[in-house]
């Protein structure tokens, strides 16, 4: 009975043992993925900026200006590339709208980014632009890959439609959570005017006064390393109106210059998301591969000592059992 028991026991040791390996090597890389039909809205502020009067053409200081950025999963365009790229795809729709401290419509930005759902690598397709002009991306945007490393990514930009790298600076701590610290900075670049300008001013009307716009920022990300999701950013960016000297008596405008950061309402409900997709994370690549490592560990070992047990010889008789007892006459 103790050696039939020894070998179920091991024939699980053997099941859990193989059952590490294949959840974290096999079935991670397969069930990990960006759902397709993710959206997710972020609130970010600039307080005490500097910001173009489009009326005067002067820059003035405001009290805030405000980005709203979104990212809607397109779960329809997900599937028509799926067809032919023959992996899963998420296709988002993100847009960056600015307002000023009125309210006030300042610029919007649409982008489509298409991308591998399980490792977060572009995808190219038709539709892939920003503002309406098709691009093709090289690296991440939005989102870090799964199990992110303490590396330099690259990083694309969408106002300069280029990608460079955004540099690992080192390990903290935020809000409670062991974080990757990234930073990139795109130098003075002339970028296109956005397509949606304020009092019905188009970039075509804005190029022919022959000003051109500048571009330059310092993007911080706080990275989560299990899930690859940001749970905070922040940009020091910066805007200029260039050859505004015939025009303005002055050869540079501001256009918007401020510290950009996330409001701390939507940093608080990042983080509480971040926490809450990395268990599921961490139940593939950590928690089950090592629990059932152990489980498979102990099994064989009370295999091993059930076996030990079956094969122990049976002690010998006591010679007053194996001597007859003489019967009285």
């Amino acid at each position: 009975m103790r050696r039939k028991a020894s070998l179920i026991l091991l024939a699980l040791a053997v099941f859990f043992a193989a059952l590490s390996p294949l959840l974290r090597w096999y079935a991670f890389p397969r069930l990990a993925k960006v759902p397709p039909s993710q959206y997710q809205e972020t609130v970010l502020e600039a307080k005490n900026a500097t910001l173009i009067d489009y009326q005067h053409f002067t820059s003035v200081t405001v009290p805030k200006v405000t980005i709203v950025q979104t990212l809607k999963g397109n779960v329809a365009e997900s599937r028509k590339i799926e067809k032919t790229a023959g992996k899963d795809v998420v296709v988002w729709d993100a847009l960056s709208y600015v307002v000023d401290d009125k309210g006030q419509f300042v610029s919007k930005i649409p982008e489509r980014y298409i991308f591998d759902a399980h490792s977060q690598a572009p995808v190219h397709a038709t539709g892939e632009m920003v503002d309406g002009d098709p691009v093709r991306r090289d690296g991440i945007e939005f989102k870090w890959p799964f199990l992110a490393e303490k590396r330099d990514y690259e990083y694309f930009d969408a106002q300069t439609r280029t990608t460079a790298p955004i540099h690992y600076k080192g390990t903290t701590t935020f809000h409670g959570l062991k974080v990757y610290y990234f930073e990139q900075t795109i130098p003075w670049t002339q970028v296109p005017f956005p397509k949606a300008m304020p009092l019905g001013v188009t970039a075509d009307v804005v190029k022919q006064t022959g000003l051109t716009r500048w571009y330059s920022t310092k993007r911080m990300f706080w990275v989560d390393p299990v899930t690859g999701g940001p749970v905070n950013g922040e940009e020091i960016h910066q805007e200029e109106l260039h050859n505004a000297t015939a025009l303005f008596g002055k050869d540079k405008i501001t256009v918007f210059a401020g510290h950009v950061k996330m409001r701390e309402d939507y940093v608080d409900h990042t983080v509480a998301l971040i926490k809450k997709n990395r268990t599921l994370v961490l139940l593939l690549t950590s928690y089950l591969p090592w629990g059932f490592l152990g489980l498979g560990t102990a099994l064989l070992a009370l295999s091993l000592w059930l076996e030990a047990r079956s094969r122990r010889p049976a002690a010998p008789a006591s010679a007053a059992d194996a001597e007859p007892t003489p019967v009285g006459v």
